[in-house]
């Protein structure tokens, strides 16, 4: 059982420092040179003049430079803070004041903003050397190890921590319940800013394994993608299930071209019955494991094997059976049918809450009498049968889009603020999967607009406003304009209203 993250990363490095730990198109990196890398981050780091524990943010993409950062981050007590460099510039803005993060580390090149009052830190800035870091300095306990954040409802980005200690349950369940090989080759295709790429980062580094990096850029090009996965070697696949889909086009992606690959382990959205079944037809003898968890809960708390049997079983699968330190309730209450309700999860890898957000942590975290852990309202639609935990969507206006999680009220909030624009709701229109294809935005002009502009220019000016606040992936792909938007009894826009009109 791993009881210290960093300690044991360093161990791997002292008792085989020449095993390749990180292979990025070909250029690799041994376990010596992460080390190496990471305490001269570490000793950097160390001396800025910033608050002890104040979060670092690291911008950038998913080199091994990143890798390094963020273990000389928590070399030092730091927490990191993940920003993915094909983000906006506003979003440093905004997780800066959010985290009141007092520096950066621009593994990148930074976009052109004000960036005063931020201790900016760049690679060539960090000198080789052999730097002795204290280990008394390591983050431990309940002290944040990152935080991820997430879209939220008031168009500010929340922040989840996760401490040392809820990293610590997560990866011994991941490390023991997965039958795992000895030094796996995992591969990177997530972003860091994405949870889901903890699953491969930290069992790789405690297995003495190694990362292999599919970079962002080659997954937006289907060419360039299909041209580079059949030369990667690797044994575990690790991403959502929509970046399998995409996959699917590719003929090479079957077990003749990747004869090591083993296991697939899917997260961050629904796994349809549909894609196993193609999967098995191209990898045979593959194990498919689905699972699930919330950010708040680190990564997930659920897995299940996708075996025949599961799959003659049931036509909407399982999202998995509870790891042992966990604990899931249904509160009937919340749900929208009788016999469901709100996945509640309590456990050691539940978080603390948001960072600085202390209205937001109340509303989704609670105690309950004689419970040692938090409990969190996961927002998410499910039931327990056959021992098995199955969900069924969102009971609020979250969504889970090609693995990224959503808040369709943030996209609302950016959409109404457009000067062209009376009310506007983005919606996710689903396929017969029950996933989301699409995000729609349904949308209510002020008076006049339509005679001076054509569609065309009116929906070219909003998406320019839109991508000035909101990352891509949350850009509505299709707009819809409307005399009037469905009204509720409050007299606001009736948001299920819209969702159901676009979906029938």
């Amino acid at each position: 059982m791993i009881k210290d993250v960093i300690k044991e990363i360093d161990q791997v490095a002292s008792a085989d420092p020449e095993r390749v730990v990180f292979d990025y198109l070909g250029q690799t990196n041994t376990y010596a040179d992460l080390k190496q890398r990471s305490d001269a981050w570490a000793h950097k780091i160390a001396s800025l003049d910033i608050r002890p524990g104040s979060p670092v943010m690291v911008w950038g993409g998913q080199d091994f430079e990143m890798l390094a950062s963020f273990l000389g981050c928590v070399k030092t007590g730091h927490a990191y803070i993940p920003i993915v460099s094909y983000s906006n510039a506003e979003r440093i803005v905004m997780i800066q004041e959010v985290a009141e993060a007092e520096a950066i580390l621009a593994i990148d090149e930074l976009p052109d903003i004000n960036l005063s009052g931020l201790k900016v830190v760049k690679p060539e800035e960090v000198k080789v050397g052999n730097y002795a870091i204290d280990p008394a300095n390591f983050v431990t306990g309940d002290d944040n190890f990152y935080i991820i954040f997430t879209s939220g409802t008031s168009g500010k980005p929340k922040g989840v921590q996760i401490s040392h200690n809820n990293l610590l349950s997560y990866l011994n369940w991941e490390m023991t319940d997965f039958g795992l090989p000895e030094h796996p080759d995992f591969l990177v295709q997530v972003p860091y800013s994405f949870d889901v790429s903890v699953m491969s980062i930290y069992p790789v580094l405690l297995g003495a394994g190694k990362l292999v990096v599919l970079p962002h850029e080659l997954t937006q090009n289907f060419a360039q993608l299909f041209q580079t996965l059949p030369k990667l070697q690797f044994n575990i696949w690790v991403s959502t299930p929509s970046f399998a889909r995409m996959c699917f086009l590719d003929k090479t992606f079957d077990e003749a071209h990747h004869p090591n690959l083993s296991q697939f382990l899917f997260c961050g959205e629904e796994l349809p019955h549909t894609e196993v079944v193609m999967l098995k037809e191209r990898f045979p003898h593959a194990r498919i494991f689905n699972t699930y968890g919330p950010t708040e809960t680190t990564v997930a708390v659920t897995q299940v094997e996708i075996t025949d049997k599961i799959l003659q079983q049931y036509d909407r699968l399982p999202i998995g059976k509870v790891k042992e330190d966990m604990r899931i309730t249904i509160d009937k209450s919340k749900g929208n049918r009788p016999d469901m309700g709100e996945i509640i999860i309590t456990g050691p890898a539940t978080s603390k809450g948001y960072i600085n957000n202390p209205t937001k942590t109340a509303q989704a975290f609670f105690k309950k009498p004689g419970d040692q852990y938090l409990s969190h309202r996961s927002g998410d639609e499910g039931f327990f049968k056959d021992g098995l935990l199955f969900y069924r969507g969102r009971i609020d206006f979250q969504i889970k889009f090609n693995g990224y999680r959503i808040e369709l009220e943030e996209i609302n909030h950016y959409i109404s603020r457009n000067q062209f624009v009376d009310h506007g709701v983005a919606a996710p229109k689903y396929n017969k999967d029950h996933t989301v294809k699409q995000i729609v935005a349904e949308i209510e002009l002020k008076d006049g607009v339509a005679d001076r502009y054509s569609e065309a220019e009116i929906t070219k000016a909003i998406r320019a406003d839109l991508a000035k606040d909101l990352m891509p992936y949350m850009i509505p792909q299709r707009f819809i304009y409307r005399e009037k938007l469905p009204v509720s009894q409050n007299g606001k826009v009736d948001i299920k209203a819209v969702i159901k009109e676009v979906n029938e």
